[in-house]
């Protein structure tokens, strides 16, 4: 076929679109990297008092301020069950199915903006680590069952909506209550990626209704997470702070780069 049948740009893109199986290479063995330091490192390695304690002050300090809602969030929904169940669904699901669709989209789309927000999801998820190496903080979920990994505050009362109620995979029985790292709460990256999904995507969307659904994704994301007792709110402002770490270091490089 010949170049003048392509589409305006389609040749410039192919020349400029990174190898797929380098890419894939590069964000499989990162994440697979990110996710044995996050579970090596975290709940096998810290008792749950510490994990209780640091809950306790981000508690304490969510009242100080009067923005302590997390609880009576969860008791306004907590009757309504399919109502929970979806946002168990959206918990477990979206996190990954928006950020893999918004990587791929414009990877295959926008190849020359493709690099920078690359790195800076990769840069917020690795710099996510040291949120949970040095807070390592009990989930609202996780207060009140006990266990191995559970505190005893039964007053807090918080329901673990997953194992209750149904979801994709609860993170307090089989493989994965061993395997993944139960306090790695402090940054939320399900907020972090989010924000990160909005911002790659809020320029190259046309459509109107696309335009709110991305905007009011991290919003949900943090209801999601909240309402769920996976997060404090307060874990959405550290991930947006991992996600601001994140995007500085990318521009850093990419300046180096384009230096080089």
């Amino acid at each position: 076929m010949a170049l003048s049948a392509l589409k305006p740009g389609a040749a410039s893109k192919s020349r400029t679109r990174p190898r797929w199986y380098l890419e894939l290479a590069v964000i499989g063995a990162f994440y697979g990297i990110y996710s044995w330091v996050r579970n090596q490192f975290g709940s096998a390695a810290v008792e749950p008092a510490e994990a209780q304690a640091n809950a306790l002050l981000v508690i304490d300090w969510e009242r100080s301020i009067g923005l302590y809602f997390e609880r009576d969030l969860q008791d306004l929904f907590i009757g309504w069950v399919s109502f929970i169940q979806f946002w168990n669904l959206f918990y477990g699901l979206f996190h990954f199915a928006v950020t893999a669709f918004t990587l791929i989209w414009l990877y295959w789309r926008f190849p020359r903006h493709y690099p920078f927000w690359r790195t800076t999801g990769l840069l917020t998820t690795g710099s996510a680590l040291l949120g949970f190496a040095l807070f390592p903080l009990m989930p609202p979920r996780l207060l009140s069952v006990g266990g191995r990994y559970g505190g005893d505050l039964p007053e807090t009362g918080y329901i673990d909506t997953v194992h209750e109620m149904g979801g994709l995979w609860s993170f307090t029985e089989g493989a994965a209550e061993t395997l993944s790292n139960q306090y790695a709460a402090m940054p939320s990256l399900h907020f972090a990626w989010a924000m990160w999904c909005f911002l790659a995507l809020r320029k190259h969307l046309v459509h109107p209704t696309a335009k709110w659904a991305i905007a009011a994704y991290p919003w949900l994301t943090l209801f999601a997470i909240v309402v769920t007792a996976n997060h404090y709110w307060i874990d959405a402002v550290g991930g947006l702070g991992a996600l601001g770490l994140g995007w500085v270091g990318a521009r850093g490089f990419h300046k180096w780069r384009e230096r080089e």
